[in-house]
């Protein structure tokens, strides 16, 4: 029904940006009526919900990224980015692009995850 593919990851020294990028894809659904979100997972520890953006543009971050990463959606490309900038190595993770739709008891889409790594 709806296919999340997430790119971008890699490799940075601490200091430097990714952009990671979410092409959502499907019959039933774009993106315009979803909200959209990254989470990350390190090993040993549970996901969390890095950066939200709403179906109308509204944003929200976790703590320990707010002035360091932004996040933002095309919806006619149905893509939403992470821009990441000043990676710590903390931020190393698997990062997941997530898709909700938006219906009474809302639904979740998730990506396969894309790896971050920042070295120190």
């Amino acid at each position: 029904q709806v296919q999340l593919v997430e790119s971008g990851g890699g490799l940075v020294q601490a200091g430097g940006s990714l952009r990671l990028s979410c092409v959502a894809s499907g019959r039933d659904f774009s993106i315009n009526a979803m909200a959209m979100g990254w989470y990350r997972q390190a090993p040993g520890k549970q996901r969390e919900l890095v950066a939200g953006i709403s179906s109308s543009g509204s944003t929200s971050y976790v703590d320990s990224v707010k002035g360091r990463f932004t996040i933002s959606r095309d919806n006619a490309k149905n893509t939403v980015y992470l821009q990441m900038n000043n990676l710590k190595p903390e931020d190393t993770a698997v990062y997941y692009c997530n898709a909700r739709v938006m219906l009474v008891v809302p639904f979740d889409y998730w990506g396969q995850g894309t790896q971050v790594t920042v070295s120190s």
